[in-house]
């Protein structure tokens, strides 16, 4: 099966390798402008865009000449994170003064990490199975000073990143503590990933035997 990472995070690039996965890469344009109260709904709405947005490309309703038969089932994979400190969603800083503050409010406490991920099963040019789900992991900071807090930001690294740290990169010592997935909080919850994918897979064998039965 082929899979496609519909994301061009280096991070979660990373993380599918990591896990021995070979893939591909088709970076999504989907709409991610959307109101959501809180912050599982908008991580599950917003991979499930992602995803689609990729899968729709492979569909035979956008390729009404191309021929589907014989090819090469797609699992396409999408994900967004947030982080959210006391229901707030805090997502990626848009300049540096905004990544100090976000900083400056997480600094102390322990705050929450969302990754939505979501799967579009693909034969032949048509979706044969869907999955969406979100994990959560605590993460608790250490207090931290505003000197300190402007070396990172000068660093550039909180800048492409939700709630403006990178737990993998130069962020690591202000961590005091996560409780959950740290993968999760890096941009994929792979253990996650890897358990809905092969339960998908085997919903398709699932109903391939049972449409057998039927047939005989």
């Amino acid at each position: 099966m082929k899979i496609i990472l519909a994301s061009g995070s280096p991070r979660r690039k990373e993380l599918l390798e990591q896990a021995g996965y070979t893939f591909t890469i088709e970076v999504s344009d989907a709409d991610e402008q959307i109101q959501a109260k809180n912050p599982e709904h908008l991580v599950e709405e917003l991979s499930r865009r992602k995803a689609f947005a990729v899968a729709r490309q492979h569909l035979r309703g956008q390729n009404p000449a191309m021929d589907f038969s014989g090819k090469e089932p797609l699992m396409v994979i999408g994900a967004d994170t947030v982080v959210a400190l006391e229901g707030q969603i805090l997502g990626k800083p848009a300049e540096e003064e905004g990544a100090v503050r976000m900083l400056q409010e997480l600094a102390g406490k322990t705050h929450q990490v969302y990754t939505g991920v979501s799967l579009y099963r693909i034969e032949e040019g048509e979706v044969t199975g869907t999955r969406t789900f979100f994990v959560c992991t605590d993460v608790t900071m250490r207090p931290l000073d505003e000197e300190e807090i402007r070396a990172y930001v000068r660093t550039g690294e909180p800048m492409d990143k939700a709630g403006a740290y990178g737990i993998q990169g130069k962020a690591a010592v202000f961590i005091e503590g996560i409780r959950g997935d740290y993968y999760n909080v890096v941009g994929l919850p792979i253990c996650a990933l890897v358990q809905q994918m092969n339960g998908l897979a085997m919903e398709k064998s699932s109903r391939q035997q049972e449409e057998h039965r039927e047939r005989k």
